[in-house]
């Protein structure tokens, strides 16, 4: 498992998050498991952990590598966005923590087959939740090239996003897109040479903004900011770990404005040159940690 799942900042998120006996803590990504494996050690023998991933085959291995903390962990296959139904559906009042990791797992860009990654040949599909309906492929063939060009721009910020829509909308005239190969070579024909970044691939940002479009990321993510407070008892802590800057922005501005917040990180924590030799995913996270502190309604 540890081999294709290396949880990022794990010893600042628990450095973080303070698990310890008796807490009722939420992991809002599990993934594969491996900040919640942590947490669950932390707050031994009582700490209870809640968590969520809507991603069934990454939640199947967890359970998996979890199996040994028993009914400490309680499983929900559902996004974070249902935090609220869920908590009460547990009878849960009050928790101790909440854990939010928005990356993708080294599964879900390698193994998945649903077109995360821009390398190799896979179908466009990029749900989180194959319940959903919409795919990335879907999302291309039938959006205009204005929707699409914006799409590009605001969840990508990608600044070639009208060249590549036009390119995008030419392609579709001829075939569906329908597998990454297809998109990525649009994408490199449309962007001139010169444009071409030097540090990422020239499909990076087209690829992002797909899958965050395709999975809502940011409204669910908002929703998340809006009402995991409530649900913090006094000193309970909630940490994020983005990695792009709209997600970092959210997170910033959420924490910072919410009166039942103190933020914690001025500047976000990042991981040290050894991580991300390491696991080079983790260069572009960070991590920003606020307190829940008594109402000052």
């Amino acid at each position: 498992m540890d081999a294709i799942h290396q949880p990022v900042l794990l010893d600042e998120v628990i450095a973080s998050l303070a698990p310890a006996d008796g807490g009722i803590y939420v992991d809002g990504n599990l993934g594969l498991g491996g900040h919640a494996e942590r947490i669950l050690e932390q707050s031994a023998p009582g700490g209870r952990l809640i968590g969520f991933d809507w991603d069934a085959e990454a939640m199947a291995r967890a359970r998996q590598r979890l199996a040994r903390f028993g009914d400490r962990i309680r499983y929900i296959h559902r996004n974070f966005t249902a935090l609220e139904e869920t908590l009460m559906e547990q009878g849960v009042r009050h928790i101790d923590g909440l854990l939010l990791d928005l990356g993708l797992s080294s599964l879900q860009l390698d193994r998945s087959g649903r077109g995360f990654s821009f390398r190799g040949e896979e179908p466009l599909d990029m749900r989180m939740d194959k319940r959903q309906g919409l795919t990335a492929a879907g999302l291309l063939n039938t959006k205009n090239q204005q929707e699409l060009a914006d799409i590009f721009y605001y969840y990508g910020e990608e600044r070639q996003a009208r060249p590549i829509a036009e390119a995008v909308v030419e392609a579709r005239r001829r075939q569906p897109l329908c597998t990454t190969a297809q998109l990525v070579e649009v994408v490199e024909r449309a962007v001139p040479r010169r444009f071409h970044p030097r540090k990422i691939h020239v499909a990076t940002k087209v690829f992002q903004a797909l899958r965050i479009a395709v999975n809502q990321e940011l409204e669910n993510l908002q929703t998340v900011l809006a009402a995991g407070p409530r649900w913090l008892a006094v000193g309970g802590r909630f940490c994020v770990i983005s990695f792009h800057s709209l997600e970092d922005r959210l997170v910033k501005r959420a924490f910072q404005e919410n009166p039942l917040l103190r933020v914690v990180t001025s500047k976000p924590i990042v991981p040290g040159e050894a991580e991300c030799s390491r696991n080079p995913r983790a260069r572009s996270a960070k991590l920003r940690v606020a307190v829940r502190v008594e109402s000052q309604a």
